[in-house]
């Protein structure tokens, strides 16, 4: 299939699609003679994997590792797992650190009176 199709099949984007290949996420499709370039139903799956794994969060660098342990049929689903909660691990510490600048936020807009004075405790705080 085409790159449009593989696009449409998958859900990733023609110009992702052209990204993964670049960076070796996934492996060149072989050319037409057209020159258009022709996609496998498995490299559809490799791209809805990579598109999963996306929306979980995982880095680049960590899905070409979570791509590779799933090509080994040998390996051991520990690994797979520790990487899984170290993620969430990471994804805990960001919410985190989110949630205390949102509340710094809200605490700071109740302080500012929102009215016509120029005083502003949201900008004096940005400005310390």
């Amino acid at each position: 299939m085409n790159i449009g199709a593989a696009s449409k099949a998958s859900g990733v984007s023609q110009r992702m699609i052209r990204h993964y290949e670049q960076i070796g996420l996934i492996p060149g499709a072989p050319r037409r003679d057209s020159g258009y370039r022709d996609y496998s139903e498995a490299d559809v799956h490799r791209l809805r994997f990579i598109a999963n794994a996306r929306d979980l969060g995982f880095a680049i660098s960590e899905i070409g590792t979570l791509l590779a342990l799933w090509s080994d049929q040998n390996r051991a689903s520990g690994e797979v797992r520790s990487l899984a909660l170290a993620h969430a691990e990471e994804l805990g510490r960001k919410a985190r650190a989110l949630e205390a600048m949102r509340q710094t936020l809200l605490t700071l807009a109740q302080q500012c009176h929102g009215d016509e004075r120029p005083d502003c405790p949201i900008l004096q705080r940005l400005e310390d």
